[in-house]
């Protein structure tokens, strides 16, 4: 078995941490709290700074595994719910700590930015007036102006990176509509081919079976002529036809894999998968191959799994993931057709709900 690990895989594993890292700005906060903690005021601090710096970073990590599915943006709801949440303990952190407390700011303005851009726009400078305000008006208060500033700056920082994330997603989504478009037009010319090639051939066959079921009594010799021409003429019909599904039936078990170590990074998901594929039969490739596809397929889906791994034996191939399973592949269509296809050479698909996790395997004794 053979991991694949990219640099920016390990950038992604480590993203929270790095978000966990600007936190070090509510150590003024704590602070403050620990020099109170003889107070109630302190106790309260100490509790809603420790509580806020937890939501902040569940907000972070939400929105990234949002990203991951190509989810835009959080609902109205969503969105609105853990600002209100944020504003509390902001509130809370100045009542009892006092201008310390306006360290939250910051990281309140920079989470509005996940609201729609005017919404953000007037929710960021409502915070920096309101700090500008209140050190004006707070006795032995500092000036806020620079926190103001540091408020505003911050949020357009995340709002530029934020559109940049946005214009990806656009991106990968009109990839994807893409692909589906080519999968359509290929689909058309195959039933266009289909129809072209059957068309003419069982036109010909009808007409050439009326005429021989015509001659059978009249001229025997010519009838059979007829039905020897049926019999060629319905040869090569199939011939064609076989030739016309060869493009969708060969499949290659090297190339799936490749296929599915470059969808599976993108997607941001561990791939573990063989380098090799010198010990399965020839026989069983293709089917191996439909077997990876299909199962990939749903890992990317359906799973929201971090790992997918594809095991090979000469007698079997596994594709395997820590997400939490995949009911909606259970009731498609891709399944079905990967029984067919192994029932064909007697093979046996075996699907089980791991914990966590879902594996898909096909068994060829």
């Amino acid at each position: 078995m053979a991991s694949t690990t990219t640099p920016q895989r390990h950038l992604g594993r480590w993203g929270p941490v790095f978000a966990a890292i600007w936190l070090v700005f509510l150590i003024d906060p704590v602070r403050e709290a620990w020099r109170l903690r003889d107070t109630a005021r302190g106790d309260v601090g100490l509790v809603a700074t420790i509580v806020f710096a937890a939501v902040y970073l569940f907000v972070w990590i939400r929105l990234r595994s949002r990203r991951a599915r190509l989810v835009a943006r959080p609902g109205w709801a969503e969105a609105v719910g853990w600002l209100a949440v944020m504003g509390v303990l902001a509130v809370t952190m100045v009542w009892a700590l006092g201008q310390s407390g306006t360290a939250s700011a910051v990281y309140c303005a920079v989470a509005a930015v996940i609201l729609p851009f005017p919404y953000a726009g007037v929710l960021v400078v409502g915070i920096a007036g309101l700090l500008v305000l209140l050190g004006e008006v707070r006795s032995g208060w500092d000036s806020e102006v620079g926190t103001a500033f540091g408020v505003i700056a911050g949020a357009m920082a995340v709002f530029g990176i934020q559109q940049m994330m946005l214009r990806n997603i656009e991106l990968i989504r009109a990839h994807d509509e893409n692909a589906e478009l080519a999968v359509e037009n290929e689909r058309t010319r195959f039933a266009r081919d289909l129809h072209d090639i059957l068309g003419h051939s069982l036109t010909v066959i009808t007409v050439k079976a009326e005429l021989a079921q015509r001659l059978l009594d009249v001229d025997p010799s010519r009838a059979r002529t007829e039905l020897a021409d049926l019999e060629r003429l319905s040869r090569d019909a199939l011939a064609d036809v076989r030739r016309a599904v060869e493009g969708y039936r060969d499949v290659s078990l090297p190339a799936e894999l490749a296929r599915a170590r470059a969808a599976l990074a993108a997607a941001e998901i561990r791939a573990d998968l063989p380098n090799s594929t010198d010990d399965v039969p020839s026989e069983k490739r293709e089917l191996f191959a439909w077997a990876v596809r299909e199962g990939v397929t749903n890992v990317l889906r359906h799973s929201g799994a971090r790992r997918c791994s594809v095991v090979l034996t000469p007698t079997s191939v596994e594709v395997r993931d820590d997400g939490r399973g995949s009911a909606e592949a259970v009731r498609g269509s891709g399944l079905t057709g990967l029984q067919e296809r192994a029932s064909l050479v007697g093979g046996t698909v075996v699907t089980r709900t791991l914990s966590p996790g879902y594996s898909l395997q096909v068994v060829v004794p």
